[in-house]
């Protein structure tokens, strides 16, 4: 009786223990510096068709390059996803201004127009793909172009099977949505894949540990506050705005990140 009372208190004790270390760690990872982290998605010249609020997520290539030469010009240097989750969970140190570049849903103009003026500038992406996406039709990457973006020093990240929102979740679904997608990018890159993108930025803290029960070391979301109790699994990125020029998007990495952004603001409401 006394053996078990004994096991029962050591058991409670080691809980206590890791809920405190858990709180502590994401104190630590509260406490430091955001790094920036800019989200595109579609790169082309703007349709008749297009609606204004489609315009957010589809950033003209002249713009997109407009980025790129400031970020360049500013001296700013691109981390991965492992060098971001050192920093935050142990410290590490980032070389000067880091930034990250996401790129969500698979689009073929991030290989054919994205790629070419990030190694332009010595830089590497993150690609959250969709893989249902995987050579639907002309406009999205194939298995050859995401191997060769892996191979080439970008890392591949999931961004589940067909974008279900994240916050719809269960049953089957964790399957379908996580597990399958994980797998299939495994097997297109022969790398572990660590990383999550949560569809249109929706989470709910209920299905976080879903992901780390599946071995992700982080998720990333957009511009909503991060989970109190897990932050790792709810980094905070900005969207690359169709509307936003280089000096607008200057602008808000060094006074906005951090901050949810609701809406594009003009130039002149940026000086």
């Amino acid at each position: 009786m006394l053996k078990a009372l004994i096991l029962s208190a050591s058991s409670c004790l080691f809980c206590v223990v890791s809920q405190a270390q858990a709180v502590n760690s994401a104190a630590a990872i509260l406490a430091r510096k955001q790094v920036p982290i800019i989200c595109y998605h579609q790169i082309r010249d703007w349709r008749a068709s297009d609606k204004p609020a489609d315009k957010d997520y589809i950033i003209p290539p002249t713009t997109f390059k407009a980025h790129l030469k400031m970020l360049a010009d500013s001296g700013y240097h691109t981390i991965l996803p492992d060098e971001l989750y050192d920093y935050l969970t142990k410290g590490s140190p980032l070389p000067a201004k880091p930034i990250m570049l996401t790129f969500d849903d698979t689009d073929g103009d991030q290989f054919e127009v994205a790629r070419p003026e990030l190694m332009k500038y010595g830089f590497n992406g993150v690609y959250f793909i969709t893989t249902i996406d995987i050579a639907k039709n002309k406009h999205y990457m194939d298995r050859k172009q995401i191997k060769q973006l892996s191979d080439e020093g970008n890392v591949i990240a999931c961004h589940t099977q067909d974008h279900t929102n994240f916050k719809k979740y269960k049953g089957n679904d964790w399957q379908i949505q996580v597990d399958k997608p994980t797998k299939k990018l495994e097997a297109i890159t022969g790398k572990p894949v660590k990383y999550f993108a949560f569809p249109f930025g929706a989470w709910n803290s209920q299905g976080l540990p879903e992901l780390d029960k599946r071995g992700f070391k982080a998720a990333f979301q957009l511009t909503e506050p991060r989970d109190p109790n897990d932050p790792i699994m709810t980094i905070r990125r900005i969207l690359g705005c169709g509307y936003w020029s280089a000096e607008i998007l200057d602008h808000h990495i060094k006074h906005d990140f951090g901050h949810p952004v609701r809406k594009a603001i003009t130039l002149a409401q940026a000086k």
